[in-house]
């Protein structure tokens, strides 16, 4: 057991938040500084009141840790910086990223704290991330394919998926900076990676979303990552991995998530200021 908890404000009480928070409480390593969501109404009853927080703006005062953001993407935009000059930040997320003034404005205050990225389904993120550093990595590329009813989508592409009968559809294939805000609640392990491929960025690392109305019971999340060597003859270092996520029809996530949330929270310690997997 440590000899202090960390104290951990978590941002958001839905279904991962609550969760969260029920696991900081049995956590002797563990201490819950405060909980925010945006209805109040809804930790009444579920939540003690010495640990609610009204306004995000007076997180100092709980003198949190670290900060887990599993609200809503605008969390990040309006108080990410505020959260950075106080604790570290995990960024449940990571979407808005793609907003490149966003990005830029948490890089830069990233000088004192750190941000964590939780790995979700991105398998061999630091490794990725190596390469990145390293300046071997020369393309990546992540495919996601779920049933229809698993995808929350905006714009054309909810359109494109709602038509989807009997085939399998490939409903985007390009740059993560455009689809992050088509797919918001969808490409987390896409946003992740694109900033952990810092030097392809979100312009350069590629997401596809494949709808498949015969995938009843999974969520496939492939990774493709190119190294040295010649890529147009097809004699470059390449890694491809497939991970399969148990998920219900109708799941916008798989049933690990909760699991693998916690085990970044845990993770989400002690690598100083930047950006880091977790």
């Amino acid at each position: 057991m440590a000899d202090k908890p960390r104290r951990i404000g978590v941002v958001g009480f839905g279904k991962l938040g609550a969760f969260l928070v029920e696991q900081i409480l049995t956590d002797p390593d563990l201490e819950l500084a405060f909980v925010w969501n945006r209805s109040s109404g809804a930790l009444t009853g579920k939540v003690d009141e010495k640990y609610i927080l009204h306004y995000l703006k007076d997180v100092a005062l709980r003198s949190p840790d670290l900060i887990i953001e599993v609200a809503h993407p605008c969390i990040t935009k309006n108080y990410g910086k505020l959260f950075l000059e106080v604790a570290d930040y995990l960024i449940g997320s990571p979407t808005i990223l793609a907003d490149q003034e966003v990005e830029r404005e948490l890089r830069a205050s990233c000088v004192k704290h750190a941000i964590y990225l939780p790995a979700g389904a991105l398998w061999g993120g630091e490794d990725i991330k190596r390469m990145n550093d390293l300046g071997t990595l020369q393309a990546l590329k992540i495919t996601m394919t779920k049933h229809p009813s698993c995808f929350k989508l905006n714009g054309y592409l909810k359109e494109k998926n709602a038509s989807v009968t009997d085939e399998v559809i490939t409903l985007y294939e390009g740059d993560v900076r455009s689809l992050c805000p088509l797919a918001p609640n969808n490409i987390n392990t896409m946003a992740v990676a694109s900033m952990l491929a810092s030097s392809l960025g979100f312009d350069k690392v590629i997401g596809k979303l494949v709808s498949d109305p015969q995938l009843h019971e999974w969520h496939i999340v492939e990774v493709d990552a190119w190294g040295p060597g010649d890529m147009d003859s097809g004699k470059a270092f390449h890694v491809n991995t497939k991970r399969y996520n148990p998920a219900a029809i109708g799941a916008v996530t798989g049933t690990v998530t909760l699991t693998s949330f916690l085990s970044s929270l845990k993770n989400a310690v002690g690598k100083g200021p930047g950006v880091h997997l977790c």
